[in-house]
């Protein structure tokens, strides 16, 4: 009996004495240490930033805060805005095209003048740009170096309405565009975005259907009987 006794005691007080051994012990001892340690760590990062190493130094004399790349893009935004371009991608496409003209007209220009294939590259890079009106001659490569994304958004189809004053505004000029009231040639165009050539921009008209075109002749005494009957 009095041994029963002493196996249930010493099982309820250290559970058959495994909790008193040492290492036991020494874990028991360590937690509320870890625990302090962690909750310290804790409350320094929380209180101050800990001391930077030599490469993170070095690296951070490279860093500046107060310009940032972002600001960079003031010429992109100037240009969104005054061109009316309905987003970055649009910008992006004008750009990655004046960078590879540009690339290319260096690539001739390294080559010999007396070359057939430099002749030949560059006479029709030329005049391909000024058909669309981009360059104003097709006289010297030079004029490639002068290309800017503004060079093709003036012969978007908005731009060139404004410019030929079918519209005060290029606002006004995306939104008759899209509504299907321009035509150019025979075909309607619902792009504002659309490249107008030299040759065609003589043919950038109402359609013959717009409400536009007959307000327009009406106020300038020029609507034929005929044309009521479209209505």
């Amino acid at each position: 009996m009095r041994d029963s006794c002493w196996v249930v005691t010493r099982y309820l007080n250290g559970r058959s004495g495994l909790e008193r051994s040492p290492s036991v012990r020494r874990r028991r001892r360590a937690r509320p240490r870890a625990r302090r340690e962690t909750r310290d760590a804790r409350a320094r990062s929380d209180d101050a930033m800990r001391e930077l190493k030599h490469h993170e130094r070095k690296l951070l004399k490279k860093v500046d805060f107060l310009a940032w790349k972002s600001e960079r893009g003031h010429r992109e935004v100037a240009t969104i805005r005054r061109y009316h371009l309905r987003d970055r991608d649009e910008f992006k496409r004008y750009n990655k095209l004046c960078g590879s003209v540009t690339k290319l007209a260096a690539a001739l220009k390294r080559l010999d003048a007396r070359d057939e294939t430099r002749t030949e590259v560059t006479e029709a890079m030329l005049r391909k740009l000024y058909d669309i009106g981009a360059i104003p001659s097709t006289k010297s490569l030079a004029l490639c170096d002068r290309l800017s994304t503004s060079s093709f958004c003036r012969r978007r189809l908005a731009t060139v309405l404004v410019r030929i004053r079918m519209c005060e505004t290029l606002r006004e000029a995306t939104t008759f565009i899209e509504q299907g009231h321009v035509r150019v040639g025979v075909n309607v165009i619902r792009d504002p975005g659309y490249i107008v050539t030299r040759d065609m921009e003589d043919y950038v008209t109402w359609k013959d259907t717009s409400k536009i075109k007959r307000k327009v002749a009406a106020y300038n005494d020029k609507l034929d009987d005929y044309d009521l009957l479209g209505e």
